[in-house]
């Protein structure tokens, strides 16, 4: 079956695969000669066997498992159809009006198309439109819910044979959208088809129990079982914290002490837990430029308190609601005036614009991003740079959830400017960014083979982004090349990346977040506090 040819109604149709990714959009120089990439691995007989790998031959979902029998497939389809009768129902008035609006009102002009970072990587394959999930969701819903004989049907667009693999296919389609809302922001309507995919993420998870694992049962329920996605429980924190103190001391010689459940802090400070684990210097830098500025702060080590990860928002609105309450209840039990997010992209999002919906009255605590705030120390010269510290290429990634949907530009930029005079911006940049390809779960999602679709399409344009920026130095290899990232999930996508493709091996692409970069120009710090330099 020719990609170029794929309608929404042929979702249906058998095939052992509808799409092959063959022919993906080129790589700027010098990824656009043979041999600079890695191919895709060959579909395992296995995992055809098992799971849904007829879409494009990746699987994201990875608790999708083939039915065994026709009363399980019945079934399957069942849930469905009941789960999408729910969502256009006054049981998810949250996001009701703006789905009905951009299910009734689309034009089909593609406009989303052409703002599609997945839909473009993929050389244009048309099962990425933002628009092809949609319109298969149209005709699923005119087909069963629409009243009328079969040529009726087809003049409404209901000609959609409804079976597993087109619900499947449906469900692995929900999984090729970074929930970037890129396409929202260009749509000359204001619809918005992001949000189809996320509703039939939620119809999956809430009416069918299928999530991807790496969400799911080792994210969201992990979290609310020990207080973090990554399985960090108190003691563990703690002996973490200590560690970073410690290595704070061997790093720019002098103590620096980290506040614990400090009670009536100006700011509670949340970190993706994430970052103690693979990133340890970040969380260091946020203590050793809130010491120096003199800023009342603290971490809190109790459950909830210390993660500001809610992987709940990408797929299940129950699971979120659950974990934004209980990492409010941490910071009033602290006692604390407001709640500041650190480095990562969708807790901004997370508590600082879905939260406030799920919380009221006194359940309420002010949230806040860390950006603002840093750039305020700076203003009031409370902290003081040397910015010819880091005399070498730096250029901004924007994180989606930060940048297009919460309209923090100006902070980050105007930090870089004070810290970094090799700052160079990526095309195209702030509200126009593209999103690093980790979004919506994919940065920490890998089973069985879906880290290869993250690396070499849905990250494909960002990587294209980063090469770009760095023209006039890439096969320099002496120079080093800083991606300033500040966002968890956007360094983990990051940073597979420039693995996958050994832009780090091959032309010292170095990535990081910014809070670091800031560290490294600190006046009061003698030696680099960046370990490639």
């Amino acid at each position: 079956m020719n990609h170029m040819d794929l309608k929404p109604g042929d979702l249906g149709k058998p095939a052992e695969q509808l799409v092959n990714l063959h022919d993906l959009m080129p790589l700027s120089f010098p990824y656009n000669k043979m041999g600079m990439e890695p191919d895709f691995p060959e579909v395992k007989p296995e995992w055809r066997k098992k799971y849904c790998t007829s879409l494009d031959g990746c699987v994201a979902i990875d608790t999708l498992t083939r039915p065994q029998n026709e009363r399980e497939e019945t079934e399957f389809i069942r849930k469905f159809l009941n789960g999408l009768e729910k969502i256009f129902s006054a049981a998810n008035s949250g996001v009701l009006q703006p789905l009905q609006l951009s299910f009734e009102y689309c034009a089909k002009c593609n406009t989303c198309s052409d703002a599609c970072h997945v839909f473009k990587a993929s050389g244009e394959n048309e099962i990425y439109r933002p628009i092809f999930r949609s319109e298969v969701l149209r005709k699923i819903y005119y087909q069963h819910f629409t009243a009328g004989g079969k040529i009726k049907k087809k003049f409404i667009g209901a000609d959609i044979d409804i079976n597993w693999e087109t619900i499947a296919r449906l469900g692995e389609l929900s999984y090729r959208c970074n929930l970037c809302r890129r396409c929202a922001q260009t749509c000359p309507l204001g619809l918005d088809n992001s949000l189809f995919a996320k509703e039939i993420r939620k119809i999956f998870s809430q009416e069918m129990g299928i999530a991807p694992t790496a969400l799911h049962e080792k994210g969201t329920m992990r979290q609310l079982k020990t207080g973090s996605s990554t399985g960090i429980g108190k003691a563990a924190f703690l002996d973490m914290v200590e560690f970073l103190e410690e290595d704070i001391e061997d790093r720019i010689g002098r103590k620096v002490m980290i506040p614990i459940d400090k009670q009536g802090a100006d700011i509670l400070l949340i970190h993706n837990a994430g970052e103690f684990v693979a990133w340890p210097e970040n969380p260091a830098a946020f203590a050793i430029l809130f010491e120096e500025a003199g800023v009342d702060w603290t971490l809190s080590s109790e459950t909830m308190g210390y993660d500001s990860v809610n992987y709940g928002i990408w797929y299940d609105d129950a699971q979120a609601k659950k974990v934004a309450w209980q990492q409010m209840q941490a910071a009033r039990e602290l006692g604390v005036r407001r709640i500041v997010i650190g480095e990562c992209g969708h807790a901004h999002k997370a508590s600082g614009v879905v939260a406030d919906r799920y919380t009221y009255g006194e359940d309420k605590i002010p949230v806040e991003s860390w950006l603002p705030i840093m750039l305020e120390l700076i203003k009031t010269k409370r902290l003081r740079f040397d910015p010819g510290k880091n005399d070498f290429p730096v250029t901004l990634h924007d994180p989606c959830n930060m940048v297009r949907q919460m309209g923090i530009v100006k902070p980050q930029r105007e930090i870089l400017q004070a810290i970094a005079p090799g700052f160079r911006e990526m095309t195209p940049h702030g509200v126009d960014n593209y999103c690093c390809g980790g979004g919506s779960g994919f940065a920490i999602m890998s089973s069985p083979n879906f880290g290869q679709f993250r690396d070499k399409v849905s990250a494909r344009m960002k990587f294209d982004q980063i090469l770009r920026a760095f023209s006039d130095t890439i096969i320099d290899d002496t120079i080093p090349k800083y991606v300033c990232a500040p966002c968890s999930n956007c360094k983990g996508s990051i940073r597979e990346i420039l693995s996958y493709y050994q832009a780090t091996e091959k032309f010292n692409v170095r990535y990081g977040g910014l809070a670091e970069l800031m560290v490294n120009a600190l006046v009061s710090i003698d030696k680099p506090y960046l370990e490639f330099l």
